[in-house]
C-alpha cells in the first residue's frame, strides 16, 4: 500500500509538468486576472474616455451627438465582434488575407477553450475593445455634419471590410505577420487605420458650414482634458494587455507607455508655446494623446530611452500637423483624427522598425540592433494598411450613402445643431 501511494504521489506530482511539456495550454490564473482587468480598462477608453475627449472639443450644440454616436459605434462593434468580427480576425486563414467563419457567434468556443494562458472568451473581448475604439476614432474626423443613420451602417460595414481584415493581417496569422511585421498594439491596426479612414471620410462630406471663416470652439476643455486623462489610464491596459500575460514586457510596455505620452504632452505644449506664446490644456492633451498613439506600435519591443524619443518626436509632430499642415492645406478634420493617430501612428510604426530591442523582447531587433530589414518590413506594412484603408473607405462610404440616401445632414439641421435637431436634447443650457 506504501507503494502504491508513494507512486500515486508521483504521478500526480508529474502531471502538470508533462502536460506542459507536451505543450498542452495550461490557464494562468495570474495572466487571465490581469486581462480581465486590461479589458475593462481598454473599454474604458471609448464610452468614457473617447466621448469625453471628443465630446468636449466638439461645438456645445453638437456634444451630445459625439457621445451619442461613440455610444452607439461601441455598442455595434461589440455586437459585430461577436457574431462575426472575431471569426473574420482570427478564424482560420485564408490565403493571409481574412479569417474563415468557423467562429462565427462564437460557434467552436467553449467555457474552457483555451488562447494561451487566458480563456479565449477573455482573448476575444479584449479584441473587441480594439475594434470598438478603432471605429470610434474616424468619428473625430467628422463630428458637426455627419447624418446619424448614415454613421449606423458605416460603423457595421467599416468594422466588417476594413477594420477585420486589417487585424487578421497582422494579429491573426495574415500576410503581415507571417511577413514579420511588428505592431505590439495597434500602430496600423488601430491608429493609421482610423486616422486614414476618417481623413477619407471627412474628404468625401466635406467641409462644416463656416469653416475657415468663423470660429469653432470647443464646447469644454474640461471635459477633453477629463477624457484625455481617462485614455491614459486605458491605455495602460491597451498596451501591457498586449502582451496577453503578466510578465516583463508587460510591465516594460507599462512603463515606456507611460514615458512616451508624458514627454509628448511636454513637447507639443512647448513648440505651442513657441508658435503661438501661451501653452494651453488643449494642447497638452493632444500631446499626451498623440504620444499615446506612437508608443503603441512599438510598446513592447522598445526600453525607455527609444520611448523618450518616440514621444518627443510624437508631440513635435502631432503639432505641426494640428497647426501648420491642417491650417496651410485646409482639410476640415474635425478633431484632428488624422493629425494625431493617423500620422503618429505613421510614426510609431516606423519607430518600432528602428528601436526595437532584442534585450526587451527577444528576437525582435530593428534597424539600431542590426536589422535593417525590419524598417523595410514596416514600411511595407504602413503603405498596405493606408492603401487599403483609403480604398476601403471609399467603397464603404459610397454603399452607405446609397442605403441611406445621403451622408450628411441638412444644412439647417447643422447650423441648428445636432444634439436638438437629430436627438432633441440639449447638453448645456444657455439664456
Amino acid at each position: 500500500m506504501k507503494l502504491k501511494s508513494l507512486v500515486g504521489t508521483a504521478i500526480f506530482l508529474a502531471m502538470p509538468f508533462s502536460a506542459a511539456f507536451a505543450g498542452d495550454a495550461v490557464l494562468n490564473s495570474g495572466d487571465t486576472a490581469w486581462m480581465i482587468v486590461s479589458t475593462a480598462l481598454v473599454m474604458m477608453m471609448t464610452p468614457a474616455g473617447l466621448a469625453l475627449f471628443y465630446g468636449g472639443m466638439s461645438r456645445y450644440k453638437n456634444l451630445l451627438n459625439t457621445f451619442a454616436m461613440t455610444f452607439v459605434a461601441y455598442c455595434l462593434s461589440s455586437v459585430i465582434w461577436m457574431m462575426w468580427g472575431y471569426s473574420l480576425s482570427f478564424g482560420t486563414d485564408i490565403g493571409g488575407l481574412i479569417g474563415g467563419l468557423g467562429n462565427v457567434f462564437m460557434m467552436g468556443i467553449e467555457v474552457n477553450s483555451l488562447s494561451g494562458t487566458i480563456p479565449t472568451y477573455v482573448f476575444a473581448l479584449f479584441q473587441m475593445t480594439f475594434a470598438c475604439i478603432t471605429v470610434a476614432l474616424v468619428l473625430g474626423s467628422i463630428v458637426d455634419r455627419m447624418k446619424f443613420s448614415s454613421w449606423i451602417v458605416f460603423t457595421v460595414l467599416w468594422v466588417t471590410f476594413v477594420y477585420c481584415p486589417i487585424a487578421h493581417w497582422v494579429w491573426g496569422g495574415g500576410w503581415m505577420a507571417t511577413m514579420g511585421a511588428l505592431d505590439f498594439a495597434g500602430g496600423t491596426v488601430v491608429h493609421i487605420n482610423a486616422g486614414v479612414g476618417g481623413m477619407v471620410l471627412s474628404l468625401i462630406l466635406g467641409k462644416r458650414i463656416g469653416y475657415g471663416k468663423e470660429p469653432m470652439f470647443p464646447s469644454s476643455i474640461t471635459l477633453t482634458a477629463l477624457g484625455a486623462a481617462l485614455l491614459w489610464f486605458g491605455w495602460f491596459g491597451f498596451n501591457a494587455g498586449s502582451q496577453l500575460a503578466a510578465d516583463g514586457i508587460a510591465g516594460s510596455a507599462f512603463l515606456v507607455t507611460n514615458t512616451s505620452a508624458s514627454i509628448a504632452g511636454l513637447s507639443w505644449m512647448s513648440a505651442e508655446w513657441i508658435h503661438n506664446k501661451r501653452p494651453t490644456v488643449l494642447g497638452l492633451a493632444s500631446g499626451i494623446v498623440a504620444g499615446l498613439v506612437a508608443i503603441t506600435p512599438a510598446a513592447g519591443f522598445v526600453n525607455l530611452p527609444a520611448s523618450l524619443v518616440i514621444g518627443l518626436v510624437a508631440g513635435l509632430l502631432g503639432f505641426f500637423c494640428v497647426a501648420v499642415v491642417k491650417q496651410k492645406i485646409g482639410y476640415d478634420d474635425s478633431l484632428d483624427a488624422f493629425g494625431v493617430h493617423g500620422m503618429c501612428g505613421t510614426w510609431g510604426a516606423l519607430a518600432t522598425g528602428i528601436f526595437a530591442n532584442p534585450a526587451v523582447n527577444a528576437g525582435k531587433a530593428g534597424l539600431l540592433y542590426g536589422n535593417p530589414n525590419q524598417l523595410w518590413i514596416q514600411i511595407i506594412s504602413i503603405v498596405a494598411t493606408a492603401g487599403f484603408t483609403a480604398v476601403g473607405t471609399v467603397i464603404v462610404v459610397y454603399v452607405t450613402k446609397m442605403l441611406t440616401k445621403g451622408l450628411r445632414v441638412e444644412k439647417d439641421d447643422e447650423i441648428q445643431g445636432l444634439d436638438s435637431s437629430i436627438h432633441g436634447e440639449r447638453a448645456f443650457e444657455i439664456e
